[in-house]
């Protein structure tokens, strides 16, 4: 197997550099790069520049708007994007609902809702987890009952990630209590203006509000929100899933976060020495970016599988597990790089356009924050036990 790019494939990532050099904002890339955290607007004006350029549902086909682009141009893009401090994509709409709709959604539902998520009409959130069901999705106790041409929806979803800017909500709901857990779930789309969906932000431990709680109290969702057929909407769950595990091995974002890391340690003096040139601390980073070059190659070949049209297997568990694993080591070693400026971090100091001032050099702010809310990334997209468990069953079988 060559692991290296193709003329066509290195061509490809020249023109997507140069977008990113014409097109990106140094002060949005500004902020990401340090941490900042970012607005609803920032995100808005990201994605419709993407969109300008035919770029932003690079994972549609193209007679819906997307790019027709295999999964190694995807991989090529999203790893140029963490490079240059792009914004994130925000997935729930292009990457989550849409491939679910494209499968398995009716024509009209493809017709409204596709257009909407492509020129930012609509904003999206997840309506998965539930207090008692996580990782356990099966157990979810949201209810929707049929009465005429309605469902009326009761119940509660949380750790919604953004759901306060959505527009709408995909939600799983039980409507069947009679079978086992997995056949009596559907898949609603749900207007967030309906009355009776309260959402309530949960405040994290680094000081930010990105989750919430959604709360439905006999919210009436039409029956043409059902997508595909009831009680099939275990189905629909795990196809979604796959797609969100897309690139869960995080390679891009780990590889600018371990060049900014490196950027630190060049600053940050040890005994009158840059901190990189301290042994004990090199060997650390060398051994994070042993590492994720590992990493790198095994998702190449995981790229290259699914560029050949072979679904991913135990592999995307394995990616999942080790990917995190070096995401949380560099956000650690970050935070031991800045020493005691990590330490008294203020949380108002990440908001884009405040005006308030962080402790120690301005890379510092960040540190505490992003080592903190990056400790879910073991544990959301099926958390690394689980993942474990898979990796047992799949290839050891256990």
């Amino acid at each position: 197997m060559d692991l290296n790019y193709s003329a066509d494939e290195l061509t490809f990532r020249d023109e997507v550099r140069s977008f990113l050099n014409k097109d990106l904002s140094q002060t949005l890339s500004e902020k990401v790069r340090l941490g900042k955290r970012l607005s609803k607007t920032d995100h808005e004006e990201w994605h419709a520049t993407l969109n300008k350029q035919g770029w932003l549902a690079n994972n549609w086909p193209v007679e819906h708007g997307g790019t027709g682009w295999n999964a190694v141009y995807r991989h090529i893009f999203e790893e140029e994007l963490c490079l240059a401090h792009a914004p994130r994509t925000i997935p729930f709409g292009l990457s989550m609902l849409a491939p679910v709709l494209l499968k398995f959604g009716s024509q009209a539902q493809k017709d409204h809702f596709l257009p909407r998520i492509l020129d930012g009409t609509d904003w999206w959130c997840q309506g998965y987890s539930e207090p008692q069901a996580g990782s356990d999705l099966a157990s979810l106790k949201t209810r929707a009952v049929r009465d005429g041409d309605h469902y009326v929806v009761n119940g509660q979803k949380t750790w919604t990630t953004l759901g306060q800017h959505a527009d709408w909500i995909f939600c799983l709901v039980r409507t069947d209590t009679d079978v086992k857990p997995q056949e009596g779930i559907s898949f609603l789309l749900i207007d967030m203006k309906t009355p009776g969906v309260t959402v309530r932000p949960i405040t994290l431990i680094d000081g930010g509000q990105e989750v919430n709680e959604v709360f439905f109290e006999d919210v009436r969702v039409p029956v043409a929100n059902l997508v595909g057929e009831e009680n099939k909407g275990w189905t629909y769950a795990k196809y979604l899933l796959t797609h969100e595990r897309t690139n869960i091995a995080g390679v891009g974002f780990s590889t600018a976060a371990l060049v900014h890391l490196k950027e630190i340690c060049a600053k940050q003096m040890s005994g009158g020495r840059p901190l990189l040139e301290n042994p004990y601390f090199a060997g650390r980073v060398a051994q994070i970016e042993i590492d994720l070059m590992a990493m790198a190659t095994t998702n190449l070949r995981m790229i290259a599988k699914a560029a050949a049209g072979q679904a991913p297997g135990a592999e995307s568990s394995m990616l999942k597990i080790k990917g995190t694993e070096i995401r949380q080591a560099i956000n650690d070693l970050t935070r031991r790089a800045i020493g005691r400026y990590a330490m008294p971090f203020v949380s108002e100091a990440m908001d884009s356009g405040a005006n308030v001032q962080g402790v120690g050099p301005e890379y510092a702010a960040a540190a505490s924050p992003g080592y903190f809310n990056n400790r879910k990334l073991s544990i959301f997209g099926g958390s690394n036990e689980i993942q474990r468990n898979i990796i047992s069953k799949a290839i050891l079988g256990l």
